[in-house]
C-alpha cells in the first residue's frame, strides 16, 4: 500500500461531473514499419509492459468518511481488456474523425473502482495509420512523470524489445474499513507537527515575498483572480471538443533566436496571438492582458523515474493588449523572467506541504459546491488559459514497430478555466492539443488555426528584426571609423 500524496490527491478533489481530471494523448502511427501490427499484438505488448507504468496496476482505496488520503492498492482484480481496447474511426477516417473520438474519449470520467486509465488502438484512418488513444488521471502522473510512461511503451527501432520484471508482480488483498480508518489515524496522529512547519515555512515566505514585491524595482507577475473576465472562463459542461495543429520547431527557433527568447516565450507567444485574434473574431473585448497558468516541473534529478506530480505553477501576462507581435513577444519574455523570479522566491514543497494537510471530504465536497452553484459566472477568473509545454525526443520512436508521426496531448479543464493548450515537441515538430468545453469554444479548430498564424507574424517580425542588424561581415572592424553614408 501507498498513500497518495496530497497534491496528488487533490486532484481527486477537484473531479466533478463536468471536470474529470485525467490526461489524455493521441499517438499517430504508421505500421508501414510493422507490417505485423495488430490489436492483439499491441495489447501483448502492454501486457509484457507493465511493470514499467507501476500506476497502471494500482486501484484507489479510499478512507472511509474521507478521514485521509487515499491509498494505492496493486488491484487484485486486475483486467488488462478492461484498460486496453479497440475501435475504428468513421469514413474517411481523417483529422476531424479522430478529433470527434479523441474528444468524446476524454470528456468520460474513470472508473474509480479500477485502476485510473485506460487506452484504445484506433484504427480506420486514413492512409492506413493506427492511433493509440489514452488517458490516465492526473492524480497519478503529471506531465513529465506521463511522458515516460510513454517512452516505456515504445522502441528506438522497428524491433519490438522484450523487458523482463526484475521480480514477478503480486496483488494485495484490499483492506478492510477498519484497516483503512487504523492505518489513517496512525498517519493524522503524526501530521500535527507537520503542520505546525509547514506553518511557520509558509509565513516566512509570505513575508519574505511580500518585501520583495514591495520594492521599487520589482515589477510582480499577475495575481491570483487579476484575470479578465471572458467567455471562456464560465462554469463548463462535460461535453469537449478536442483540436490539434502541428507548427515547425525550427521556424520557433529562428523567433527565438530573433527575439533572444526560449522556445517556451515563444510558444506562449503563438498562444497569445490566437487567443488575440480568436477574441477579435467573436467581437468580444477584453479589460486587459489575458493571463495564463503555465505549470512547472519541480522534479529534482532524484525523483525521476518517481510516479506521481511534482509540479508548482507560475501565472504570466498574455500582453494580448499589444497589437505588434514583436512587442507582444518581448512582453511576455519580461513577464515570465518576473513570473519565474517570484516562482523561485517559493519553496518548491509549499503547494505539497499544505495540500497534505487537506480534509478530503471538505475539499471534495467544496469542489461539488463551487461547480453546482455556478461561482465561476460570479468572480473573476484565477487565470484565464493554462498552457503547458512538455518537450520531447528528437528522434524516431516505434510503437509496437508502427513509426511514431505525432503526439497530440489533452490536458483537463475546470470551470473558470474552459480552455487547455498542452504542447508536445517531437522530431522537429511541435504538437499542440487543444481542449475546451463544446459549448463554451465552439470554434476550437478555428483558434488552433491562428496559432500558424501567429506563428507567420511572428516570422515576419524576426525576418524584419534581422534585416535591421548588420551581418557581421558588413560591420567595421572594431574601432574602426564607419564608413560615410553615399
Amino acid at each position: 500500500m501507498k498513500r497518495l500524496s496530497g497534491l496528488d490527491a487533490t486532484f481527486l478533489y477537484l473531479e466533478t461531473p463536468s471536470s474529470p481530471m485525467h490526461v489524455s494523448g493521441v499517438f499517430v502511427a504508421d505500421p508501414a514499419t510493422a507490417p505485423d501490427f495488430s490489436f492483439d499484438r499491441y495489447r501483448q505488448m502492454v501486457a509484457d509492459r507493465l511493470h514499467l507504468a507501476p500506476p497502471w496496476r494500482r486501484r484507489l482505496a479510499e478512507i472511509p468518511f474521507g478521514l485521509h488520503h487515499p491509498l494505492w492498492i496493486e488491484d487484485p482484480d486486475f483486467d488488462l481488456d478492461f484498460h486496453v481496447r479497440r475501435a475504428a474511426l468513421p469514413s474517411p477516417g481523417g483529422r476531424s474523425e479522430l478529433a470527434q473520438f479523441a474528444a468524446e474519449f476524454h470528456g468520460i470520467p474513470l472508473d474509480r473502482n479500477r485502476p485510473l486509465w485506460q487506452l484504445y488502438v484506433v484504427e480506420g484512418i486514413e492512409g492506413g495509420r493506427v492511433a493509440i488513444v489514452s488517458k490516465t488521471h492526473h492524480a497519478a502522473i503529471d506531465g513529465v512523470s506521463g511522458a515516460e510512461i510513454v517512452v516505456n511503451l515504445l522502441d528506438l527501432s522497428p524491433e519490438v524489445v522484450r523487458h523482463k520484471p526484475a521480480e514477478p508482480w503480486v496483488p494485495e488483498r484490499m483492506p478492510s474499513d477498519v484497516e483503512l480508518v487504523a492505518y489513517a489515524a496512525s498517519s493524522l496522529a503524526r501530521q500535527p507537527a507537520a503542520a505546525v512547519n509547514a506553518l511557520r515555512r509558509t509565513a516566512e515566505m509570505a513575508l519574505n515575498l511580500r518585501r520583495r514585491n514591495q520594492h521599487p524595482d520589482v515589477e510582480a507577475p499577475p495575481a491570483p483572480f487579476d484575470a479578465p473576465k471572458t467567455s471562456i472562463n464560465t462554469p463548463i459542461t462535460p461535453h469537449r471538443r478536442f483540436a490539434m495543429i502541428d507548427v515547425s520547431l525550427a521556424d520557433v527557433k529562428k523567433v527565438k533566436k530573433a527575439f533572444g527568447s526560449t522556445v517556451n516565450d515563444v510558444v506562449i507567444a503563438l498562444c497569445a496571438g490566437a487567443l488575440r485574434q480568436q477574441f477579435e473574431d467573436i467581437g468580444e473585448e477584453i479589460e486587459g492582458d489575458l493571463v495564463a497558468m503555465v505549470p512547472i516541473s519541480v522534479r529534482t534529478a532524484g525523483e525521476q523515474g518517481e510516479m506521481g506530480n511534482k509540479v508548482s505553477a507560475m501565472l504570466t501576462s498574455l500582453a494580448t493588449t499589444v497589437a505588434d507581435p514583436g512587442e507582444r513577444l518581448a512582453a511576455i519574455v519580461e513577464g515570465t523572467r518576473r513570473a519565474k523570479d517570484q516562482e523561485k522566491a517559493i519553496p518548491a514543497g509549499t503547494l505539497s506541504d499544505w495540500t497534505e494537510f487537506m480534509a478530503p471530504a471538505v475539499a471534495a465536497r467544496a469542489a461539488r459546491l463551487y461547480s453546482s452553484m455556478r461561482v465561476a459566472d460570479l468572480v473573476r477568473p484565477l487565470f484565464n488559459v493554462i498552457i503547458s509545454n512538455v518537450p520531447g525526443p528528437n528522434i524516431p520512436l516505434y510503437s509496437c514497430g508502427a513509426e511514431l508521426e505525432a503526439m497530440y496531448p489533452m490536458g483537463p479543464i475546470t470551470d473558470g478555466a474552459g480552455l487547455n493548450i498542452t504542447i508536445f515537441s517531437y522530431r522537429g515538430t511541435i504538437h499542440f492539443g487543444l481542449v475546451a468545453c463544446r459549448e463554451t469554444v465552439p470554434d476550437l479548430d478555428r483558434l488552433a488555426d491562428h496559432l500558424q498564424d501567429s506563428l507567420d507574424e511572428l516570422l515576419k517580425a524576426a525576418a524584419e528584426r534581422t534585416a535591421e542588424r548588420p551581418a557581421l561581415s558588413d560591420r567595421p572592424p572594431l574601432g574602426a571609423a564607419a564608413p560615410a553614408p553615399a
